[in-house]
């Protein structure tokens, strides 16, 4: 791993808060993610299972994490397996974690290789009376590929089918959206990593680049400063691609006059940040850029302070919704007697400009796990990011900062970054 080595008792606090969170008899098991093929021999980037990451603090393959807090045996509460080197394992890929120092790494006392894992599975198994299986229950997850994790339930129920199974995901998203204040140190990192680049980004925007050399920018930021890189496929739009939501190939030339939209975000020990800034390619806002510029900004200051410990997701979207109906009102963009006539429950006038939602979770997925429909609580991570987009013009604005629900106030964890109109236009021309 690039990154320096995170204090292991944050691995500790997790597995006991989870510990304390399980039914009496019962026993987790967490396998880690594959090492996915692409083409031929080669293969992806590993990107390891966040619930064991979040468990063990181990970022390789082959891992598995057993918690059972009411065996029998004390050394068998916490078992930690990690694949063993080879000889030849070492001379391609080079040595993995020692048990030493996967120990040092998680601070489970008992590790053993991964290899031994169905021997102390099917040794602990006639103890366990009820065993929490990891899946992946987000909403968004399209699940194509079958996973570890999803081999190892059907091995698991195959052989055992008299036992009693749970679902491990609501308490793993019940525990993580709530930050640790380690996690919260890493997640500021990848945040003020991604400052750099911004800061990078805005000193060599200028008409005639192209869209790929200011992706080429940030990742020489963040891979220079020890990052594995960004924490998701960045978007570059400049000008009509601005009005891409998810827009990636990067590979047009910004034009002077056009505004360039930028969502990215540097990874830091697995966690994510997620910023998106949009700014004029010459460095000037005309006065038009400006006026739509100027509605982002005051809709998202105006969700931040509503989004407040109690308030739910639907009621934030809502208020939204309402705020930004009021800017495409003021921008021209929609007629107000006609938006007082419109299905409240629609807003289809709003969502012509405005589709996409406020925001999300954010910790060790970029869309991070939690339950969208509980209120909000103070320690949550959210991105607040809403945008107007406006194809007729070829205008896309889009502002996105991290947010920590904080008990008397939330804290935005993008605090020095330029965001004011003045404030990009110094940077981009001092």
């Amino acid at each position: 791993m690039r990154y320096e080595q995170i204090d292991k008792e944050l691995f500790v606090r997790n597995r006991k808060r989870l510990a304390d969170l399980l039914e009496p008899g019962a026993m987790a098991i967490v396998h880690a993610n594959d090492i996915l093929p692409a083409n031929a021999d080669g293969v992806l980037p590993f990107v390891q299972n966040r619930d064991l990451y979040y468990l063990s603090g181990v970022d390789q393959e082959e891992t598995v994490v057993i918690i059972f807090p009411d065996a029998a045996e004390e050394k068998d509460r916490e078992i930690l397996f990690v694949r063993e080197t080879s000889e030849l394992l070492s001379i391609w890929e080079g040595e993995k974690l020692s048990k030493e120092q996967a120990i040092g790494v998680s601070g489970i006392g008992q590790v053993n290789w991964s290899s031994s894992f169905e021997a102390h599975f099917h040794r602990l198994m006639p103890q366990a009376r009820s065993v929490y299986l990891a899946t992946n229950e987000h909403l968004r997850a399209q699940v194509v590929v079958e996973t570890r994790n999803a081999r190892f339930i059907k091995e698991c129920q195959g052989r055992y089918p008299l036992h009693e199974y749970r679902r491990l995901a609501p308490l793993m998203d019940e525990l993580r959206v709530i930050k640790d204040k380690v996690e919260l140190e890493q997640l500021q990192k990848a945040i003020d990593l991604t400052e750099t680049g911004f800061r990078r980004a805005l000193g060599f925007i200028k008409p005639g680049v192209g869209e790929w050399e200011i992706e080429a920018e940030y990742l020489h930021e963040f891979v220079s400063k020890r990052s594995k890189g960004f924490a998701y496929p960045p978007i570059v739009g400049s000008g009509k691609n601005a009005c891409v939501l998810h827009y990636v190939d990067n590979n047009e030339t910004c034009s002077d006059g056009e505004m360039v939209l930028m969502d990215v975000g540097a990874e830091w020990a697995n966690w994510n940040a997620d910023m998106t800034r949009t700014v004029p390619v010459n460095g000037r806002f005309t006065e038009r850029q400006r006026d739509v510029y100027n509605s982002v900004l005051s809709v998202q200051r105006g969700s931040m302070d509503f989004l407040r410990p109690g308030v739910t997701q639907q009621e934030w979207r809502d208020y939204t919704i309402e705020l930004m109906e009021a800017e495409l009102i003021r921008l021209g963009l929609i007629d107000a007697d006609d938006a007082k006539e419109q299905d409240p429950n629609d807003r289809h006038l709003v969502k012509k400009y405005y589709m996409h939602g406020i925001g999300h979770h954010l910790g060790l997925d970029v869309h991070d796990v939690g339950n969208a429909y509980e209120p909000i609580k103070e320690g949550m991570v959210f991105t607040v990011e809403p945008g107007i987009y406006i194809r007729e013009e070829n205008l896309g604005v889009r502002i996105e900062d991290n947010i920590l629900i904080g008990p008397e106030k939330n804290l935005n964890l993008f605090e020095n970054f330029p965001v004011e109109v003045e404030e990009i236009e110094e940077a981009m021309n001092s």
